[in-house]
């Protein structure tokens, strides 16, 4: 008997320390080819484990559900990341550790990577390509004063929108770009950390470069080559970009230069490319840092320090790198800063104008707001990607809406203005509109879903020629222009409409299931009983359901949709002095 269970024991010791079986399966095809070649490269292992944090859409606030995220995704990578961390420390290799999606960015061999694939928690192990920034098209050189408010913000009447007070003010906006260059007068005051004479860069900033980028064909860091260097602790800017799109969000100097759509706003900045360049890896490093700012040494994360709004005026190519092995990665970033109650506004990209070039992260995913480009014409520019999203046979439709993206001016290094074009000009329009929002009506902090239905609902629709696949350019939302051409003060109006959203402990709140939903939907309102209105429209405002009922706890409506057509439809509930908002969609 002994013996038996001597064997047993040895025999599960052996089967324990066996590798797995085809473990290169877990590895990107192109890493293996080039780990096969004896090369020590750059990667990120997956876990299988990730966190699912759609509980966060039942809390009410923003804070809450920044905390709720950040602390359930950090208590699963603590959990699962143990045995990897200890090989990596183990071996004396650089490693970084995430928590925004289950992950460990590190660099090693052959070795160590098959000793990382047989661990039966590592999901796969993906290759961290660099990836280069779409350089925008330069439309004319920017003057240093122009003494007009520039041609965007009148296009889609932000001005109008500070007539009413509100100019983005005690909202943070985020930008995840080439860095700042903070000290240009149109945007230093308003940048969070700013205190004149001691600026506070705490929770501000965060630089995500700490290699200069292989593909420069350089290494040294000097001014000429590298002006910000690698892990800088003040905002620095290696390429303008950065900071044309954070003045396009905030800027205004005071003296003529109205450049940006909020001024009353605050931005936070972090850096993910060098010189233009980026990779998986710093893209993810920044999401996490918006998610839970740290200080500059790195620690101390504080969700209550998250921006509203995070603008993304970049790609991720598949031709660079970026594939279906490794988009799942970066969706699960977006969705998850989603649900911590942040809007990921990204560019549709300038792939354009063939149906189905929007094509690359974050600008293809389902939780990213997607922006495509206008003229000053009120038409798509040509350069402008379209939809629908073919390469990963979603078919999902994008963009969501388009703003002024041809002859932007804006601040770049140097005290300058440069005037741009690109669809990474139209992105900052939207995330300075989020942040008017907001400012307007600051209970819908957080609330992503209803901002995006507002902005898309409220924008100019407008038709196309062009069909991509099933969708006709003639409905609204067509794969050209989305939703249409974004209208702040129409947005603005329309979120003056909603009143405060309460905790529902305290008072009233609302269940829609199934949703989405094929026939019918079941709406289960608990509250004080008292008269009851549901209204349900499309997001073109045209009315499509209209009930009024006395509520007792435990009733319910019962509502046949499905003679609607497919797509997402608002409701507004009133009872007892309050009104609840949502969505409903039709499969």
């Amino acid at each position: 008997m002994h013996k038996i269970f001597i064997l047993f024991v040895l025999t599960i010791c052996i089967s324990w320390n066996m590798p797995t079986p085809n473990w290169q399966a877990k590895v990107d095809v192109g890493l293996l080819e080039k780990l096969n070649n004896g090369a020590s490269i750059d990667f990120l292992v997956v876990l299988r484990e990730q966190s699912t944090v759609n509980e966060a859409k039942t809390l009410q606030n923003k804070a809450a559900k920044g905390q709720f995220v950040y602390q359930k995704l950090k208590t699963t990578a603590e959990r699962t990341q143990k045995n990897i961390r200890a090989i990596l420390q183990n071996e004396g290799v650089y490693y970084k550790s995430f928590v925004i999606v289950n992950s460990i960015y590190t660099q090693g061999d052959l070795a160590l990577v098959s000793r990382l694939a047989q661990l039966n928690e590592v999901q796969s192990i993906q290759s961290n390509p660099q990836i280069h920034l779409e350089v925008p098209e330069v439309s004319r050189d920017g003057v240093n004063s122009r003494d007009l408010i520039e041609w965007g913000i009148e296009r889609i009447n932000a001005d109008d929108v500070w007539a009413m007070g509100y100019t983005g003010q005690n909202v943070v906006v985020g930008g995840a770009d080439t860095g700042v260059a903070w000290e240009h007068t149109t945007i230093q005051s308003k940048y969070r950390g700013w205190n004149a004479g001691t600026p506070d860069h705490n929770y501000n900033w965060h630089d995500g470069i700490h290699v200069i980028s292989p593909l420069h064909n350089d290494s040294i860091i000097s001014p000429d080559n590298n002006p910000c260097g690698l892990e800088s602790i003040v905002p620095c800017d290696d390429n303008n970009h950065g900071t044309h799109t954070v003045g396009t969000m905030v800027g205004d100097d005071g003296e003529g230069n109205q450049i940006g759509v909020a001024p009353g706003s605050s931005w936070v900045a972090c850096r993910n490319m060098e010189r233009g360049w980026g990779s998986p890896a710093s893209y993810i490093e920044c999401f996490e840092w918006f998610l839970a700012p740290t200080d500059l040494a790195g620690e101390n994360p504080d969700p209550a320090m998250a921006p509203h709004v995070i603008n993304n005026s970049w790609s991720c190519p598949e031709v660079e790198g970026c594939n279906a092995t490794n988009w799942g990665t970066m969706e699960t970033v977006v969705n998850n800063l989603k649900a911590a109650g942040i809007v990921v506004v990204v560019s549709a990209g300038n792939s354009g104008s063939s149906c189905g070039s929007v094509s690359t992260p974050a600008a293809m995913f389902e939780a990213s707001f997607t922006v495509g480009a206008t003229q000053p014409s009120d038409t798509i520019a040509g350069f402008s990607s379209r939809g629908v999203v073919t390469v990963d046979n979603s078919f999902r439709l994008k963009p969501n809406v388009a703003a002024p993206g041809v002859s932007v001016r804006s601040a770049v290094r140097n005290g300058g203005f440069a005037t741009w074009n690109g669809t990474s000009m139209a992105g900052p329009h939207v995330a300075g509109l989020v942040a008017l929002i907001i400012s307007a009506n600051p209970a819908l902090a957080g609330q992503v879903d209803i901002i995006e239905d507002i902005i898309e609902s409220s924008a100019l629709p407008i038709l196309s020629d062009q069909d991509c696949g099933e969708i006709s350019g003639m409905s609204v939302p067509n794969a050209v222009y989305g939703y249409g051409r974004v209208d702040a003060l129409a947005a603005v109006e329309q979120a003056l409409q909603l009143v405060k959203v309460k905790d529902p402990s305290t008072y009233a709140t609302v269940q829609i299931a199934p949703n989405p939903a094929n026939k019918k939907v079941r709406v289960n309102l608990i509250a004080p009983a008292g008269n009851a209105t549901l209204e349900i429209f499309t997001l073109t405002g045209l009315p499509i359901y209209y009930e009024q009922w006395h509520h007792v706890n435990g009733s319910e409506q019962l509502i046949n949709i499905s003679s609607w057509f497919s797509g997402i439809y608002v409701y507004r509930l009133k009872i007892g002095g309050e009104r609840l908002i949502g969505r409903i969609i039709k499969g």
